[in-house]
């Protein structure tokens, strides 16, 4: 890719952005989840994984591309490769945020590499988040970005790998369009793979809707809430995608010493999909 030297300019950029931790989106969440959750009370802790309800880019409908996404430049760099994918990523939970708290993001470009695949070109980008609620750490994330060549007719879907087929925590979930649409509703992801069939099978070459990487390790880490374990920090990456016409497990597994856990999600036939691990 010639772009190469160009797109390094962008290592180091920065942006800021303020939200207030309101109820309503963690309230609308807790049902997209399936949850009965309490009404959110005012400096109860939000959930762990739920700030990407908050701190949203809300772009006007003319600068949006035509896979739904935001057009490309501005924060992150215009890599010249039309798709883009959360490829994983690592999550420290320092202190809780909590509801009425007014936090401030701020984010920055560490590294942008250029690499070749069995597909073609790739180029990861990753992005360091650090949230903060009265000036103190709470949140420190790295986000791998993954963007990719256009997709053909012919590919043909690598072999996934087989995960565990037990676990000591296991939930299965129904993906359906109503699922897909509510999380891509509220952490505004426009991205048109988790809602437009017609898009995600004719022009980006999947085989249905495609489940949202952070809607997948939102549930990893709901898993281990319903559980009742707190998590220090999280690492993940997605390594095949789930589709809307079948169910998935979310599953953990204690490793010895109850301190850590290997979670995954597995689609319908057994492979992974998203795989973490988790610190408590």
């Amino acid at each position: 890719m010639n772009q190469a030297v160009d797109l390094q300019k962008w290592v180091g950029k920065t942006e800021s952005r303020e939200d207030v931790i309101a109820a309503w989106p963690a309230k609308a969440l807790a049902a997209t989840l399936d949850r009965d959750d309490s009404e959110p009370m005012q400096g109860e802790p939000l959930p762990q994984g739920w700030h990407w309800l908050y701190f949203l880019e809300a772009r006007r409908a003319s600068e949006v591309g035509t896979d739904g996404h935001p057009k490309r430049g501005g924060f992150l760099p215009p890599v010249p490769l039309p798709r883009r994918m959360w490829a994983g990523g690592r999550i420290d939970f320092l202190q809780p945020l909590r509801f009425g708290d007014t936090v401030r993001r701020d984010s920055e470009i560490l590294k942008v590499e250029e690499k070749k695949g069995a597909t073609g070109s790739l180029v990861f980008v990753t992005v360091r988040h650090t949230v903060t609620s009265q000036n103190v750490p709470s949140i420190v994330e790295e986000q791998d970005i993954v963007y990719r060549e256009a997709a053909k007719a012919s590919d043909t879907p690598p072999p996934g790998k087989a995960a565990p087929n037990s676990a000591e925590w296991s939930r299965e979930i129904v993906p359906d369009p109503v699922l897909l649409f509510r999380y891509s509703a509220l952490t505004f992801n426009c991205h048109r793979i988790h809602y437009d069939k017609d898009y995600a099978t004719g022009e980006e070459h999947y085989r249905g809707l495609v489940v949202h990487g952070p809607l997948q390790t939102t549930l990893l880490l709901d898993l281990c809430r319903r559980h009742g374990q707190l998590v220090k920090r999280l690492e993940y990456r997605a390594m095949s995608p789930l589709f809307h016409d079948q169910p998935f497990t979310v599953n953990g597994q204690i490793n010895e010493g109850a301190d850590k856990a290997e979670l995954w999600t597995a689609s319908a036939t057994g492979q992974y999909a998203m795989r973490g691990t988790v610190q408590f």
